[in-house]
Parts: structure tokens; sequence; C-alpha cells
């Protein structure tokens, strides 16, 4: 088993690539550690995967609640700390700016922003002092690139894109690795968390009609585990992964 003896924390692994991941992890002997809001679905993932005979620990919480992260960082440390932390946490209540949505503005950046950070404080120091680890933040396509209607979602991307470079770059002398994940077009809830309906119904249409072929999460958990599977003189610094139909 790849991971067999390794901790992981996976952020926003109720649902989606976060449960994916925390499959492929545990199937690979990893100790896995799953945070998300919601309790119930943690809890039902988290019977699932004890009875592969992997250890596994639930803890509801939002990436945005900085005293909370904090607090779930020193009881992560007093376990053991974390080897692998999946930021994957994420929330995408697209809008044209025009709309004024600042509340959802706010949350984007609370959650894709400030949560990966805190997730990154979390468990950083303990990785340095110990020379290894390996953070992996889930970011999107809109790393790279934007669209109408996707400008403050795009731009948290784009943050997050850069702060995994910067974080690579800087844990060099520790022997830390850093990868940032971009995937495209993946079948998950996250649409769902799209307020403005007639946006809501754009993006669905566009992800789900035309004969579109879609990722699944495990696609995006095998990309992940390709990344973290490499020798430790190899960091996957980036890696973009498309649905083959897609065009931008």
């Amino acid at each position: 088993m790849k991971f067999k003896g390794k901790r992981a924390w996976v952020t926003g692994a109720s649902s989606g690539i976060g449960q994916a991941v925390a499959r492929a992890l545990a199937a690979e002997g990893a100790e896995v550690f799953l945070s998300a809001r919601r309790a119930d679905r943690l809890q039902m993932l988290a019977q699932e995967l004890s009875g592969q005979g992997v250890q596994v620990h639930v803890e509801a919480v939002d990436v945005s609640d900085r005293a909370a992260m904090e607090a779930l960082g020193v009881r992560l440390a007093e376990l053991g700390g974390i080897d692998i932390l999946i930021n994957n946490a994420g929330t995408m209540p697209i809008s044209p700016i025009i709309n004024g949505r600042v509340d959802e503005w706010d949350r984007m950046i609370d959650v894709n922003i400030k949560g990966v950070l805190y997730a990154i404080h979390a468990v950083y120091s303990g990785m340095a002092e110990r020379k290894c680890g390996h953070i992996v933040n889930v970011s999107s396509i809109a790393a790279r690139t934007t669209y109408p209607s996707a400008g403050v979602y795009a731009g948290t991307k784009h943050a997050v894109r850069a702060i995994s470079e910067t974080l690579r770059k800087e844990s060099i002398r520790f022997g830390v690795r850093v990868t940032d994940i971009q995937p495209g077009s993946v079948d998950t809830e996250l649409p769902d968390s799209i307020g403005h309906e007639k946006i809501r119904g754009i993006v669905k249409n566009n992800m789900y009609g035309n004969d579109a072929a879609m990722l699944k999460p495990e696609d995006i958990a095998n990309g992940i585990i390709y990344a973290l599977s490499q020798p430790e003189h190899v960091d996957v610094g980036e890696l973009l992964i498309w649905p083959t139909r897609q065009e931008n």
C-alpha cells in the first residue's frame, strides 16, 4: 500500500472530489482525517472507510472559521501531525459583477482563499519541522482563464495558483512538496452552490448538455494519487485535468 503509515487530511470530504480522494487514500492504507461542514455525510463516509481496516477521524468544521481551523491544527499536531493535506473545500456561487452579490463574493473569498490558507497554516509548520510532507491544493481551470460571471470565482482560483507556486518555492528548503490540481468540468455538487438561477441553468446546461462527457470525481482523485506517489525528488507542481471534449 502506497500510503500505509501516512496521515492524510482531506477538506471538503463530504462529497465530490474530496470524498473520492478520501476513498483513494484509504484504499492505499492512509490514516484519513475527514473534514467538512456536513457531519452526517462525514460519518457515513467514515463508517464506510473504517470497514476497510484503516483509521478514520471526523471533524465537522467550516474551513473559513479561523479559530476552529487553528484549534483543529493543534489537535492534529497532538495526534502526530499530517503528512498529506488535500485542500479541496470550495464554493462557486458565480454571477455577473453588475449584480453586486457581495455576500457571495465574501463567501468565495473566505472559503476558496482564506480556507486554503487556514488549512495550510494548520499543518505546514509541522511538515517543515519534520522535513517532509505534501500539500495538494485543488483549484480549477479557472486558475488559468475566466469567463463572464466568473470574475470573483476565477480571482480566488488564480490566487490559489499563486499561493501554491509561492509555497512550493518557499518549501524547497524544508523538503515539503506542493501541488496545484486544476480540474475542468467534474460531475459534483459544485454548480448547486450557484445562487443566481439563470447562471446556474447556463452552467449546468454547458456541463451536462450537448452530450458533454464530464470528468468523474474519481478521475481527479487518480490524478492526485499520481502526484502523491512520485519519488521524493519529484514534485508535480501543477496538474491540469480536462474532459477530452471540453473546449474552455
